[in-house]
């Protein structure tokens, strides 16, 4: 039966050629913009997330402020400063941290030969680099026997070592810190990040040695990795330096922490309302091609009356009919659809990557929005699809199956 219904719809289409190419040519188009759309969405998300990978996904970063709320006799407005007795403080009384490490920054200046830069120069223990999941271009991270040995070591961000060295090799090579020579050992690569995470333009020395370029008995903030549940972990350890510092674990301006799979939580729901009010916009689009097929289905019934009554006279009931029908207008919806899903496939390949995260920071086109069509996309398009067609095929063939027989054959 449904090979049958197929084929009078098949039949129907190519009888009315023209017409029917152009009702496929408007379901293509929708379809077609919805993948774009959905893929759209889906990119803009990779992108968003990219900015965040530079972090690390379990990181936990505090960084000292000054308290808001009154405690006991400290009065607000009162300048909370970390140590390393902090760190080790956590260590000790907090579970689940894998990597811990204390952090002192300062904007300094790296000179090498003629040519000087200013990046951000950076003294933590070596684990920093795990914890902040960083990649090397060439040579190596620091290690254990940097920070033991107090080495005059470095390693370069990619910004800094193309302010610095161009094209040439700048591993081995000697740089001065703040006028201190510091041998490089290492190149990060070059990834999405910006602001006061910008690593391309940081200069990463161990902890020991920092205090060659400054004070380090006051550290800048503390960065962990820990092993499950970071929002218990994040609590703990507020609660650890309010009791250390005398300030309400619950003042949020005594210090800030930024958990990173938190605010990811926070952009997901961004990213969601996007996709969903792009989904909204092709769902529309698509409904215009819907109206093209509904009425060009309610022409065909009124054109087939004769032809509806013979059926009924002959023993067809109003189901029979109806399917014919709704087969009809399925068929096409999907021959419209699948050229609409080619075209969009057509699409994304030749617009190639669309520009986010290279309009702000060089050299970073993996943030950038590419429209990848995933299997996903395709279900969703291919229900969204489904939906339109069946409730814009649905209208003419129930008109069609409640025509009286005697009247439809009396229909000029």
């Amino acid at each position: 039966m449904v090979r049958d219904l197929f084929g009078q719809a098949y039949s129907a289409l190519k009888h009315n050629r023209r017409r029917s190419a152009l009702t496929m040519l408007g379901m293509a188009w929708g379809i077609a913009t919805v993948v774009l759309l959905l893929a759209y969405g889906a990119g803009f998300e990779r992108a968003l997330m990219a900015g965040f990978r530079s972090f690390g996904s379990d990181m936990i970063g505090i960084f000292p402020g000054r308290t808001s709320l009154q405690v006991g006799g400290s009065k607000a407005g009162t300048e909370v400063r970390l140590t390393v007795r902090d760190v080790d403080a956590v260590v000790e009384q907090t579970g689940l941290i894998k990597r811990i490490t204390p952090m002192a920054d300062k904007g300094g200046t790296a000179q090498w030969g003629g040519r000087i830069a200013s990046p951000q120069i950076i003294g933590a223990y070596p684990n920093y680099q795990r914890i902040r999941n960083m990649e090397l271009e060439e040579g190596r991270l620091l290690g254990a026997e940097d920070e033991n040995g107090r080495r005059r070591v470095c390693v370069l961000g990619a910004d800094v070592k193309k302010k610095l060295f161009s094209g040439q090799h700048a591993v081995g090579e000697q740089v001065r810190l703040d006028g201190i020579p510091f041998e490089v050992v290492g190149v990060l690569r070059k990834r999405v990040s910006n602001g006061d995470g910008n690593e391309s333009n940081q200069v990463l020395v161990p902890f020991s040695t920092m205090s060659d370029l400054k004070d380090t008995y006051y550290i800048n903030g503390i960065f962990l990795e820990y092993e499950s549940n970071g929002t218990r972990v994040a609590k703990q350890v507020k609660d650890i330096l309010a009791l250390r510092h005398n300030f309400d674990p619950k003042d949020r301006r005594a210090v800030f922490v930024f958990h990173v799979r938190e605010d990811l939580k926070e952009i997901a729901v961004i990213t969601v309302g996007i996709k969903v009010l792009l989904t909204l916009i092709g769902l529309l689009t698509l409904g215009i091609g819907g109206v093209g097929l509904m009425n060009i289905m309610l022409v065909a019934v009124t054109q087939r009356t004769r032809e509806i009554g013979v059926e009924k006279a002959l023993g067809a009931r109003k189901r029979h009919i109806l399917f014919q029908f709704l087969a009809e207008a399925l068929a096409i919806t999907f021959a419209g659809g699948l050229a609409g899903v080619v075209l969009a496939y057509l699409i994304s390949w030749s617009v190639g990557p669309l520009t986010l995260w290279s309009a702000f920071v060089e050299g970073t086109t993996e943030g950038d929005i590419r429209l990848m069509i995933d299997p996903m996309i395709l279900i969703v398009a291919t229900a969204i699809l489904a939906f339109v067609g069946i409730v814009s095929g649905m209208l003419p063939a129930v008109k069609a199956s409640r025509l009286d027989p005697i009247e439809a054959l009396r229909y000029e």
